[in-house]
């Protein structure tokens, strides 16, 4: 009862901060959200899985009952961990104590229910990561929705109403396809399966028991469903084409929620296409690899060559996550070890180095009132710790060896290139490398003009040294960032585990 214990504690820090008077609720949210940071410390310490939940593996802190008993599927509260999801629920617990530490200087109105909103969405992505029946996942998939929609849309900046609007409503379409493809699929399944469970449903579709709906085919049947739920969850990532919602909702967001929003949200999408996608329906993910690379590389050079058109550091950032989300994306394809295995520890790199980008931008932004790069120049000598994480964080997002984004983006490229189920293999990464000389370029570009030179600033504020609470969470992730970069083994050997039997699927090495 672990699992249940970590989310019923986060549901209940998150009641306490609502009705903590604003006065102390920066602190109490901050100490109240170091109780999930130990719990999730306490459940790796204690990790004992092997292998893939979905696939016959054992499950740590496996907790199974029956919830409600429904005719011919039985809804059951199931939860555990693998080594696919742990580095995630660490990162969502690391994350979230930090993110709030942050929020300190410009969070200034409804206090209190600003950070009870932050502990209830963390309670949520913790739900979604050990989640193991589809219905209990699904609820807290959704779950999620509400307090993100509520952060933008009340803290954010002049068009956070249309920012949060697009958000919802791009993401409650997502979902809706995503659900439909994936009640197909249970029904096509028929009496082969009696619950809502993930793993019973992956052992049915990979024993072939899989029929026709109506007047499709089981063949038919999984690729239209594959597809539904490739689009749903491409949409959370977001991939090109439908990344639209995101710049603007970094952008409205306060920095510490697109520090949330960049660092953990966007992992749902990715983390539930390795379960669905890549694992479920592994045959058919296979026969779409070269569209399905296709989309992961066009979002690699789209994202970064946006990134390099934008002024704004908010909206540079935003846009190359979607191109560090497209890495993710050509790894999973590629059906190896390095690939899978990299495209996970991706997830959890860009979630703190992009965390760490949004964080040092915000910095800069309380002590400047502006984000456009032709507003700034020269406020390296004014704010130097700032400055030297900020470069830092960026050298991390281009690559530098002994950080996390190179370890990530190495394993990636390596499996990727020698992939046998994706026609092309080598090409594909070669473009996809090229995304690197982009980063490069634009976040040389933007911190040549903003950083170093002569101190101009267009707004009528004193630029000094950020405050103390402002700077530990920096320092925080780039320790954690150059940790997993010289020993990416903290967590690639559970996730190498969690994924072997993934690669075993598609013939992989």
């Amino acid at each position: 009862m672990l699992i249940e214990t970590l989310i019923a504690v986060t549901l209940v820090a998150a009641l306490v901060a609502f009705i903590t008077p604003e006065t102390y609720a920066p602190q109490v949210a901050f100490v109240l959200s170091l109780l999930p940071l130990a719990g999730g410390l306490w459940l790796w310490n204690g990790f004992d899985g092997s292998g893939n939940a979905l696939l016959g593996g054992n499950v740590a802190f496996e907790s199974q009952f029956q919830w409600i008993a429904l005719e011919p599927y039985a809804i059951n509260w199931h939860v555990g961990l693998d080594g696919v999801s742990l580095p995630l629920l660490l990162l969502t617990t690391v994350l979230v104590p930090l993110a709030i530490l942050s929020a300190w200087t410009p969070i200034e109105e409804r206090i209190s229910q600003f950070y009870g909103l932050i502990l209830f969405l963390e309670a949520g992505l913790i739900g979604v990561f050990t989640a193991l029946d589809f219905f209990v996942w699904f609820v807290f998939w959704e779950t999620v929705l509400i307090p993100m929609y509520l952060l933008i849309g009340v803290w954010g900046g002049p068009r956070r109403k249309y920012a949060a609007i697009k958000f919802f409503v791009y993401s409650q379409v997502g979902s809706l396809v995503m659900f439909l493809g994936f009640i197909a699929l249970l029904f096509g399944l028929g009496d082969s399966v009696s619950s809502f469970g993930m793993a019973e449903i992956t052992q049915a579709l990979h024993a072939g028991e899989l029929g026709g709906l109506g007047a499709l085919g089981p063949e038919t049947l999984a690729l239209l469903s594959f597809v539904a739920i490739f689009f749903g969850f491409a949409v959370k990532v977001p991939i090109f084409p439908v990344h639209t919602w995101l710049p603007d909702a970094h952008v409205e967001a306060p920095t510490p929620v697109s520090v949330l929003l960049a660092g953990v949200l966007l992992k749902m999408g990715t983390y539930a296409l390795l379960r669905f996608n890549f694992t479920m329906l592994y045959d058919v993910a296979i026969s779409l690899a070269v569209p399905i690379a296709i989309f992961g590389v066009v979002s690699v050079i789209y994202g970064a060559l946006l990134a390099l058109a934008q002024q704004d550091l908010k909206r540079i950032v935003a846009y190359s996550s979607i191109s560090s989300m497209g890495y993710v994306i050509l790894g999973l394809v590629a059906f190896t070890v390095y690939g899978i295995g990299g495209a996970t520890f991706q997830m959890v790199a860009h979630g703190l180095i992009s965390g760490l980008m949004f964080m040092a931008v915000g910095v800069i932004y309380n002590a400047t009132h502006t984000r456009m790069v032709g507003d700034i120049s020269g406020i390296a000598d004014r704010m130097p710790i700032t400055v030297g994480i900020f470069v830092a964080a960026a050298f991390g997002y281009m690559g530098l060896p002994l950080m996390a984004g190179f370890a990530a983006e190495f394993m990636i490229f390596l499996g990727a290139f020698q992939s046998t189920v994706l026609p092309g293999a080598p090409i594909f990464t070669a473009v996809a490398m090229f995304g690197i000389v982009i980063v490069a370029g634009y976040l040389l570009f933007a911190m040549q003009r903003t950083l170093f030179g002569p101190f101009r600033l267009d707004t009528d504020y004193e630029v000094t040294s950020a405050p103390i609470h402002d700077v530990v969470p920096l320092f925080v992730l780039i320790g954690l960032i150059i940790v997993l970069g010289v020993d990416p083994d903290v967590f690639f050997t559970m996730i190498q585990d969690a994924v072997d039997p993934v690669v075993e699927l598609g013939g992989g090495a």
